[in-house]
């Protein structure tokens, strides 16, 4: 699929498997899901606009390019998507982090918005929203329409697994946005949970049940 990425990286799958294991506890989890995601975020930002600037070297005085525009904005979905966002950090210290909450109906699955707060001016600035887990894509289809209609155009999504149906529904929903997924997984269960997946990554990262 266009704009669709999924990332091979050994290090990135190496990690992955970690994640799933049962055993793994909150700690390294936590952890696990930051470096992942500034792995990913390497890949992810590879395209961000540059433009020269004068730097005195202590040899002399030269044009080198820095990224350009507005800062970078990551948009984690709550409560899950805050634990990719510290690994973008480290990759962009100066990006402005804003927040969506959805809540997801136990029956129909489908999403409901209960926060939103981006960064201003969201039109002029990359947006990442990050995600651990694409289950039904019912969230991301959600979230990147609430950035859509708050002004927002150079959207990236990012996450970690992924099931089919929901790649293939946020992919439908938005196909001009870019997605990376760390790992396609099989198929959702009749829970709509990723299989194999890694559980719930909310309870994981924040060592809820």
């Amino acid at each position: 699929m266009e704009n669709v990425t999924i990332l091979s990286h050994p290090l990135i799958q190496h990690k992955i498997s970690i994640l799933r294991n049962k055993a793994t506890g909150t700690s390294e989890f936590r952890s696990l899901i930051e470096e992942i995601a500034m792995l990913m975020g390497y890949e992810a930002l590879r395209d961000l606009p540059l433009e020269d600037v004068e730097v005195e070297t202590p040899i002399e005085t030269c044009m080198t390019p820095m990224l350009a525009g507005k800062k970078l904005a990551v948009v984690p979905i709550l409560r899950a998507g805050l634990g990719m966002v510290n690994g973008i950090l480290a990759l962009v210290p100066s990006a402005k982090v804003g927040h969506i909450g959805l809540y997801r109906d136990e029956v129909t699955h489908e999403p409901h918005e209960y926060y939103c707060k981006l960064p201003s001016p969201i039109e002029l600035r990359t947006i990442v929203v990050t995600d651990p887990m694409l289950a039904t894509g019912g969230s991301a289809v959600s979230a990147v329409n609430f950035i859509k209609e708050h002004g927002g155009r150079h959207i990236k999504f990012m996450a970690i697994i992924a099931a089919p149906e929901g790649l293939d529904r946020l992919h439908a929903a938005h196909p001009d946005i870019q997605i990376y997924v760390g790992h396609l997984d099989r198929c959702l269960n009749e829970n709509a949970y990723i299989c194999p997946g890694l559980g719930d990554a909310g309870d994981r990262i924040f060592g809820t049940k």
